[in-house]
């Protein structure tokens, strides 16, 4: 069932990424606050929190935010692991 659920989440998103999205919780390193970014796309988005560890963020607390509010948000595990099965795929409109 698990399963099912993550494949649903992954297609969802796939077919999404070029709808906005919102990035919080992610701290520079380097001036100890809170990263702020302008809205950018699902895929982006996606890209950014998985990729941002050795950019010099902090990405433990991440959320994406994306779609209708009271839609679901994309925790840090959740980046990884669509950005790991999609990658580029992620970044086409």
């Amino acid at each position: 069932m698990l399963l099912a659920l993550d494949d649903a989440i992954s297609s969802a998103v796939l077919a999404g990424r070029g709808s906005d999205a919102e990035i919080l919780g992610v701290v520079d390193l380097t001036t100890k606050t809170e990263a702020r970014f302008s809205t950018l796309s699902l895929g982006r988005a996606i890209q950014f929190v998985a990729n941002a560890s050795v950019l010099g963020y902090d990405v433990r607390g991440a959320m994406v935010l994306y779609g209708l509010p009271g839609r679901p948000s994309l925790r840090k595990w959740d980046c990884d692991r669509i950005w790991a099965r999609y990658g580029g795929a992620l970044l086409q409109s």
